[in-house]
C-alpha cells in the first residue's frame, strides 16, 4: 500500500480546521442551550482533530523523507544530500512546517484537556475545549490560506535547495518542539480563564484545575528557553548565551508572565483570593506568546531568528490577534467587575509575598517589553533606525531581580495569612549567613559591586529553598522527626524547593559569564597566546569531508603551566549548496568553567598562513543550562504529586461546589503553615 503524500495531507488538514470549526461553535450552543448531547460531543470533535493533524503532519514528514521535491516545502529546505535526521527537523525549520506543528501541538493540547479533564464539571469543560477549538480554527485557517505547507511546484526539481546550515544541528530536533509546547500550553489556561468570565464564576476550584496546565506550560517553555540559549552558546559561535535579540524576548515575555500565573494560582486554590488578577494573567501570557509568533513572522522586527517577511501572513496574524486578544479583553472588562474578591490576607504572609513576587515579575515583563517595542515603534514615527541592546536590559532588569530574588527566599518562609516578622528573620537567619559569605567572595573575585550582589542573592535563594525543606523536615528536632516526616513530605514541597534551587543556580551562572574573559586572535601554525590564566597552542589546520559540507578543523591544545588540560578541535562548515559557511564550536568543560573556541577565517597560504580565533574562558557558564533544567524538574515533581493531577477535584463533593473545603486559618492543619508545599 502507497504512503500518504501531500494531497493526502492537505485534505486531512482542511478536515481538520472543520472539525475545529465544529469544536468551537457546537459545545458553546450547547451551554448556552443546556443540550447535553453537544455538550459532550466536544472530547469527540477534539480528538477527530487531532487525528486528522497528526495525519497531516505525517504527511509532510513523509514527503521530506522521500524527498518528494514537488512539494515546495520540500524542494525548499530539504536536499538529497541531507542526512534523515535533518531532512525530519526542517520540516519544521521552515515557517509553513512550524505553523503545522504549532497547530498539531495545540490539538494536542486540547486532547489532553479532553482526557486528563475527565473529573471537570461538564459545561466547564466543554467552554474551554470549545475556546481551544476556536483558536485553531483561526491557527489552521491561516495554514492553509496563507502558510499552505503542501502546496506543489511544478515542475518538480531533481534537488532541492536545503536548508539554513544553521539550523542543521540536532538540537532543532528538540528546541522548537518543546519551546511551541511552551508557548501553546498556555493556551489551556487560557481557554480556563475565558470559560471562567462566560459563565462568571472565579473560584478555588478554577485555580486548583488551572495550575496543572500552567505549571506545565511553563515547564516546557523554561526548558524551551534554555535550548535556545544553549544553542545560541554553541552553534552561533559568538561566544554569548543572549542576545537581547527581540525574538529571544518574545519567548521570555509570556515566560516572565506565566510564572507570575503559575505563583497567582496558588492564591486562588489556597486562599480564594487574587481571582481577577490571575484571570488576566492567564489571558495576558497567552496574548504574548500569540504576540511573540506575530513578531516572529511579521516582520516588524529584525532578528536572526525570524522567518521570512510576508505582509499578507502580517495582517492574517494581526486580524488573529485582534480576534483573540482583543475579544477575550472585551469579555474581561464586562465580566470582572462582577467576579467577587476573594480572602484577606496581611501584607506580611505567604500571599502578601506572592502578591510582591507578581508584581516585580510583571514589572520585569513591561521592562522587557518597552525595550523590545521601543525601536520599531521609534522607526513607524521618525523613520530613524534604532536599537537597545545589553547596556540597556541589565540596567532596568538587575534593580527589579535583586528584590525578587530578596522576595523569593523570605517569601517560602511565610505563613498563609498573616505572619511574624520575629520569627520570619530567626527563619532567615541562616539563608542570611551564606549570602553575607558570599557577598564577600564576589567581592573577592568579581569585578564590581553588582556581581557580587548577584551571587549573594541567589546564594540566598538556594539557602532559603534548602531552609525550608529542613524546617519542614524537622531536621534538628532528632532523628525521630526527620524518619516521621520524610516519607510523608508531598512532592510539591520537594517540586518548589528544587524549581527555587535551580533558579539559584541560573543566577550564579549568570554572574559567573559576567565575568568571561575572552580574546580574538590571529595564530600560525604552532604558535601560542596566553589567555585566562592558560595558554593556548594552535597545532595543526587540516580538512575534512562531511555529508554535505567541507570542514576546515584547527587542532588547539591549551595548557597550563606545561600540563596539558584539553585538546580542541574547533571548525568551518563550508556548505557548498548554500554557498555558505558556519562555524563549530569547540567547548571543553568541568562544570565550573567552560573554555571554548572559534575558528574564524584564515589568512595567507601554506606555512605562513595565520588563523582567526576566537578565545573564551567562561565561569560557571553550564550552571545557566543546569538551572533551567533543573527548574523545569521541579516543575514536572509539582505536576507529579496525585494531590495536583489535571482536574482531579479535592474530593468527591467538590466537583459541584467548585470550592475547596480549608480550615479557619486558611491551611489544613489550622497552623497557618502550609502542610502540602506549592510552588511558591
Amino acid at each position: 500500500m502507497a504512503l500518504p503524500g501531500a494531497e493526502e495531507g492537505h485534505y486531512a488538514l482542511a478536515l481538520a480546521c472543520v472539525l475545529a470549526l465544529a469544536q468551537g461553535v457546537l459545545p458553546l450552543w450547547g451551554a448556552a442551550r443546556r443540550r447535553r448531547t453537544l455538550l459532550e460531543l466536544a472530547p469527540a470533535l477534539c480528538f477527530a482533530q487531532l487525528a486528522a493533524l497528526l495525519l497531516s503532519f505525517a504527511c509532510l514528514v513523509i514527503s521530506a523523507v522521500r524527498d518528494d521535491f514537488s512539494v515546495e516545502n520540500v524542494a525548499a529546505n530539504s536536499a538529497l544530500s541531507k542526512p534523515l535526521l535533518y531532512k525530519i527537523t526542517g520540516v519544521w525549520g521552515n515557517h509553513e512546517g512550524s505553523i503545522l506543528l504549532w497547530c498539531l501541538i495545540l490539538a494536542i493540547c486540547g486532547g489532553a484537556v479532553a482526557w486528563f479533564g475527565r473529573g471537570l464539571p461538564l459545561v466547564l469543560k466543554a467552554r474551554v475545549l470549545a475556546i481551544l477549538g476556536a483558536v485553531s480554527t483561526g491557527f489552521q485557517l491561516f495554514c492553509l490560506l496563507t502558510s499552505d505547507p503542501f502546496a506543489r511546484v511544478w515542475p518538480a526539481p531533481a534537488d532541492g535547495q536545503g536548508m539554513n546550515p544553521l539550523l542543521q544541528d540536532p538540537g532543532l530536533a528538540f528546541h522548537p518542539p518543546v519551546l511551541y509546547t511552551g508557548y501553546v500550553g498556555f493556551a489551556v489556561p487560557f481557554a480556563f480563564a475565558v470559560a471562567a468570565l462566560i459563565e462568571g464564576r472565579v473560584d478555588a476550584a478554577w485555580g486548583r484545575w488551572v495550575r496543572p496546565w500552567a505549571v506545565t506550560a511553563w515547564c516546557f517553555l523554561t526548558l524551551g528557553i534554555a535550548m535556545g540559549s544553549w544553542w545560541s552558546y554553541y552553534v552561533l559561535g559568538w561566544g554569548g548565551y543572549w542576545f537581547w535579540d527581540p525574538v529571544e524576548n518574545a519567548s521570555l515575555i509570556p515566560w516572565l508572565t506565566g510564572t507570575a500565573l503559575v505563583h497567582s494560582a496558588i492564591v486562588v486554590e489556597k486562599r480564594d483570593a487574587l481571582r481577577i488578577w490571575t484571570v488576566l494573567l492567564a489571558i495576558a501570557t497567552f496574548s504574548f506568546s500569540l504576540s511573540g509568533t506575530f513578531l516572529v513572522r511579521s516582520g516588524i522586527l529584525n532578528s536572526v531568528h525570524a522567518f521570512a517577511n510576508d505582509p499578507a501572513r502580517g495582517l492574517f496574524i494581526l486580524l488573529l490577534l485582534a480576534l483573540v486578544i482583543g475579544g477575550s479583553l472585551l469579555l474581561f472588562a464586562w465580566r470582572a467587575p462582577s467576579l467577587v474578591s476573594g480572602g484577606i490576607f496581611a501584607p506580611l504572609s505567604r500571599e502578601g509575598g506572592l502578591v510582591l513576587n507578581n508584581i516585580l515579575l510583571c514589572a520585569l515583563c513591561a521592562v522587557v517589553v518597552t525595550g523590545t517595542m521601543y525601536p520599531p515603534f521609534m522607526q513607524i514615527l521618525t523613520g530613524r533606525t534604532l536599537s537597545v541592546g545589553k547596556p540597556f536590559f541589565d540596567a532596568t532588569t538587575i534593580p527589579l531581580a535583586l528584590p525578587l530574588m530578596a522576595a523569593m527566599a523570605a517569601g517560602v518562609l511565610l505563613p498563609w495569612k498573616r505572619g511574624q516578622m520575629r520569627p520570619l528573620l530567626r527563619r532567615l537567619r541562616p539563608a542570611a549567613a551564606l549570602a553575607f559569605l558570599g557577598l564577600i567572595g564576589g567581592l573577592a573575585t568579581c569585578t564590581g559591586i553588582i556581581p557580587a550582589l548577584c551571587a549573594a542573592f541567589a546564594i540566598w535563594v538556594i539557602a532559603g529553598s534548602v531552609t525550608d525543606l529542613a524546617l519542614r523536615l524537622g531536621l534538628g528536632r532528632g532523628h525521630g522527626m526527620l524518619k516521621q516526616r520524610l516519607p510523608h513530605l508531598p512532592r510539591a514541597v520537594w517540586g518548589s524547593a528544587i524549581a527555587h534551587i535551580g533558579a539559584g543556580v541560573t543566577v550564579l551562572g549568570l554572574t559567573g559569564m559576567s565575568q568571561a574573559q575572552h580574546r580574538i586572535v590571529e595564530l600560525g601554525i604552532g604558535q601560542s597566546v596566553h589567555q585566562g590564566a592558560l595558554d593556548w597552542t594552535l597545532t595543526a589546520i587540516r580538512q575534512e569531508k562531511g555529508p554535505n559540507y567541507r570542514a576546515t578543523l584547527a587542532d588547539l591544545t591549551v595548557s597550563r603551566n606545561g600540563r596539558e588540560i584539553a585538546i580542541m578541535h574547533p571548525s568551518r562548515r563550508d556548505f557548498t549548496a548554500q554557498h555558505q559557511v558556519t562555524t563549530d564550536v569547540a567547548i571543553r568543560t568541568n562544570l565550573l568553567r567552560d573554555l571554548y573556541a572559534a575558528l574564524g577565517e584564515s589568512h595567507g597560504e601554506g606555512k605562513a598562513a595565520r588563523h582567526v580565533l576566537r578565545l573564551h574562558v567562561n565561569p560557571l557558564a553550564p550552571w545557566i543550562w543546569l538551572g533551567g533544567v533543573i527548574m523545569a524538574l521541579g516543575g514536572a515533581l509539582s505536576l507529579s504529586d496525585r494531590r495536583h493531577r489535571f482536574g482531579a477535584p479535592r474530593k468527591p463533593g467538590g466537583q459541584g461546589a467548585g470550592r475547596i473545603a480549608r480550615s479557619p486559618s486558611g491551611t489544613a492543619d489550622g497552623t497557618g503553615r502550609d502542610p502540602e508545599g506549592v510552588a511558591s
